[in-house]
């Protein structure tokens, strides 16, 4: 039997699928670790750690490199800065980070959770990621998407997402859990 209390998963806490995640750990009993900054809300009360500007700082980027690697532009980047920064916590901390979102036609993920993604594959960490247009499972393998079904493995696991969670991405993570870890309560 899994020692679920060995297990940490590193999120956001915002609305929609990092909730998800965040709900699904506790009912496993599985540690939560939510990022969070001033001005942000977190849906998650469970492991928040706010991140003061020193910590923000350490996920730094460049928003023209952040621009280059997802092909798009951020209208508000500094109001996306602080997110960003906290995603590079997310990230360097949890080892396998999964996702939920969409695939675009150029390889990335959509929106902030895009970001996440990139980071993982800049890591050389595996990413696993749930695409709620296919309903499949996909992991970043040899510089492409391929269809596969995770199963968290690695004590420490980054959880993100869109805010948008479908009941198939909902019934998607929970299935994961069941995978990894066998029925909740066991």
């Amino acid at each position: 039997m899994t020692d679920h209390t060995k297990f940490t998963l590193y999120s956001g806490g915002h609305r929609g699928t990092e909730t998800e995640f965040g709900k699904l750990a506790e009912r496993w009993g599985i540690n939560e670790v939510n990022f969070a900054f001033e001005g942000h809300r977190c849906e998650r009360t469970r492991g928040v750690r706010m991140l003061d500007k020193t910590e923000l700082a350490r996920g730094d980027i460049s928003m023209e490199i952040v621009s280059s690697r997802m092909g798009r532009t951020y209208a508000r980047a500094e109001k996306i800065r602080k997110v960003i920064q906290s995603i590079f916590h997310m990230v360097n901390k949890g080892y396998h980070v999964i996702a939920v979102g969409w695939i675009q036609p150029d390889e990335t993920v959509k929106g902030g959770t895009g970001w996440g993604v990139e980071l993982a594959k800049l890591f050389n960490r595996p990413v696993s990621v749930y695409d709620q247009d296919k309903n499949k499972w996909f992991a970043w393998k040899n510089k492409q998407w391929v269809e596969e079904m995770p199963v968290i493995t690695d004590k420490t696991f980054a959880g993100t997402g869109t805010r948008n969670l479908t009941d198939q991405g909902r019934a998607a993570l929970e299935d994961l859990f069941v995978r990894s870890f066998g029925p909740a309560g066991s």
